[in-house]
């Protein structure tokens, strides 16, 4: 009788686990994705990684995006060695052509890439521009954040995801 209970309570304990759970929420997996950027690369989020990610969904019309992409350039030259940050323009509520622009004439630093349908922006719950989700390198969901980061609030967090 003891043999059988002992599956059970893992298979609770395990259920009971939000890691163990994609939703794109603080504490939970990081929903996966995969998508090619503007230069050819496949960028993925799917689980433990080397560095911690910033998915930062955007659109080239939002008063906001603009100003946080001077920053989003900040942070990539101060923290690429501990941070990838994921441009994703959410196609889906802008155009591909103006996006390109905006890439261009705010010289963006790191790989953007076109949310076309919307389903990476669907899957993480996205509202508002901008939305940057914040994933530590064991593919967690560490804060979402609805609106403009600068890079000295974004280095606040890192700190304390190296803790």
């Amino acid at each position: 009788m003891a043999a059988n209970s002992a599956p059970v309570f893992a298979a609770a304990w395990e259920a009971s686990d939000p890691s163990s759970e994609d939703r794109p929420e603080p504490g939970f997996r990081a929903p996966s994705f995969s998508t090619t950027g503007d230069d050819g690369s496949v960028y993925k989020v799917d689980g433990v990684r080397d560095k911690a990610v910033l998915l930062n969904f955007w659109a080239s019309w939002c008063d906001p995006c603009k100003a946080e992409a001077p920053e989003l350039n900040r942070i990539a030259a101060s923290l690429g060695d501990r941070l990838d940050i994921y441009g994703i323009n959410v196609t889906s509520y802008d155009n591909k052509t103006n996006a390109q622009r905006f890439a261009d004439k705010y010289k963006l630093t790191f790989p953007v890439m076109y949310d076309m349908k919307g389903d990476i922006f669907e899957k993480y719950n996205g509202a508002v521009f901008p939305t940057n989700v914040l994933i530590g390198r064991d593919g967690v969901v560490k804060e979402v954040i609805l609106g403009g980061i600068t890079a000295e609030q974004l280095e606040d967090k890192l700190k304390l995801l190296d803790r």
